[in-house]
């Protein structure tokens, strides 16, 4: 089922491109939120508290992080697309309840199914993309669908604000949702294809050893994915404080909804378009470097907030927080693809948005207590302090280089071993009507079933490499018995397939 599948960028440049422009419909339903919202809670309802103010994204934070968990959980069982499908579904009701509200609980709800949503849209774009380009360009491939999502981010959280100054806070800035959330679904139900498939033909050439338990590794114990994960809660607990402290820091500086939602669109348009770089970047050049000076941007910036009222340098700072948030973003998702199998790489993915998404509902309560209770500068230099360390975090407990822990020995590695005269035997453990029908040069057949029966008639001075149709079944199983038996043994990557070049 899997020969006529290719991975690359080049080879699923469709179903890429569409994916992309998808995403950009993603990003845009909560631009719809990002400029107007703490006006919308103090002028038509009355919130005053900032803690209250920010409950919207407390809630959006918590749906969507259990939503990300779980479409990376489900994604195998149920299809990428038919979650990204539902999750258009759960988007469309959405603008219609924020212009019929009747209350802030009416918000809240809404703001609840735009988390559900976005945990089910987005998460599916992200990994339907990692899953149809392959290793090689996986940067690359988070660079543009960040891009696409966060770009639009900007571009609508622009628009409505322009829209509220001149129309009004409601309703007419919700009416872009409408159309996005109606194209978003259209788009998916007539033209998305599933990509499962391409996991299964990842898989049979695949040497990550896999994890023992996806949730406990990617939170805690394996230190390049924790670093992450960390890193992530970070990233969105200070965007949560931005998303609802800024706008209202440049409402008491006496900015217009037009200014306001020209600094508050420079941070995600900027974090947009910096990921089309960033995320090549990421395949070239060190993550763990990108990480640190990504997070340790992104504190300074914050901090750099209370000391000014200008609007050119209010605007600066959005900036370069935006280009500190492009280095990680993209580099957070290719990290972690790099450092899981095929198989766990969903479920790793969701474990990471879950937490990093949660940061959007701890940056809102921590940010809008202390802001109640100290005033907004504290929470601003709080949120900045914290920012930092996760970036030390990575600094100091990230490893340089990324382990993605391989059994397997590669085709070329073996190939200039034997040039080179080294005591190296393959063994190819196949049945001796496989061997016939096509073989590697000079290797040695001995089936799976009589291998142990066969050790005895093996140089323990030479080493051992296992090999059969695809690589990473029987030929596993092969070296895995030699080991036990005290021999050096690996099997080959790709096996005799990719030996003789029918891959």
């Amino acid at each position: 089922m899997t020969e006529n599948i290719k991975l690359g960028l080049k080879e699923n440049w469709k179903q890429f491109s569409l994916l992309v422009i998808v995403n950009a419909f993603v990003g845009g339903m909560i631009g719809m939120e990002r400029t107007i919202f703490p006006q919308f809670a103090e002028l038509e309802f009355g919130v005053a508290s900032k803690t209250a103010i920010l409950s919207f994204i407390i809630a959006f934070g918590i749906s969507k992080a259990i939503a990300n968990y779980y479409t990376g959980r489900l994604s195998n069982k149920f299809g990428r697309r038919n979650l990204l499908l539902f999750g258009w579904i759960l988007a469309i009701p959405i603008p219609f309840m924020l212009m019929y509200a009747s209350s802030w609980t009416w918000v809240i709800i809404a703001n609840v199914l735009l988390g559900l949503s976005q945990g089910l849209t987005w998460s599916s774009t992200v990994v339907m993309k990692i899953d149809l380009v392959g290793e090689k360009d996986r940067g690359f491939a988070m660079g543009l669908n960040e891009f696409a999502g966060y770009f639009a981010v900007g571009v609508v959280a622009f628009l409505t604000g322009s829209i509220a100054n001149t129309y009004g806070i409601t309703p007419y800035p919700f009416y872009i949702g409408i159309f996005i959330s109606i194209v978003g679904f259209l788009l998916t139900l007539f033209w998305v294809k599933d990509t499962r498939v391409f996991v299964t033909k990842e898989s049979t050439t695949d040497t990550t050893t896999q994890l023992n338990n996806v949730f406990i590794e990617t939170t805690f114990k394996n230190k390049t994915l924790s670093s992450v994960t960390q890193a992530g809660l970070i990233n969105n607990l200070n965007d949560g404080m931005i998303w609802g402290l800024l706008p209202i820091v440049l409402f008491s500086l006496h900015f217009d909804n037009k200014n306001i939602g020209i600094i508050t669109a420079i941070y995600p348009t900027v974090w947009g378009i910096g990921q089309l770089f960033t995320g090549k970047m990421s395949d070239h050049y060190s993550k763990k470097a990108m990480l640190f000076w990504g997070m340790l941007l992104q504190g300074l910036s914050i901090l750099l907030i209370p000391f000014t009222d200008d609007f050119y340098v209010l605007a600066f700072i959005s900036a370069i927080l935006g280009f500190g948030t492009a280095l990680v973003y993209p580099t957070f998702l290719s990290t972690i693809a790099q450092a899981t199998s095929p198989k766990q790489r969903a479920e790793s993915i969701g474990t990471f948005r879950l937490w990093r998404d949660l940061g959007y509902a701890f940056g809102a309560l921590i940010s809008g207590v202390t802001a109640d209770v100290f005033g907004i500068q504290y929470a601003i230099f709080l949120i900045g302090g914290l920012t930092i360390i996760s970036s030390l975090i990575i600094k100091f407990r990230m490893p340089e280089q990324i382990k993605t822990t391989k059994e397997c020995i590669g085709v070329d590695e073996v190939k200039l071993g034997l040039q080179m005269n080294k005591k190296i035997k393959i063994i190819d453990v196949r049945s001796k009507e496989e061997f016939e029908q096509g073989h590697i040069p000079n290797a040695l057949n001995i089936s799976l079933q009589d291998l142990e029966e066969n050790l005895s008639k093996l140089d323990k001075n030479f080493q051992f490499v296992t090999a059969c149709g695809k690589g990473g079944g029987r030929s596993a199983d092969g070296a895995r018995i030699l080991k036990e038996f005290g021999l050096n043994a690996s099997w080959l990557c790709g096996g005799t397939n990719k030996w003789l070049g029918l891959n």
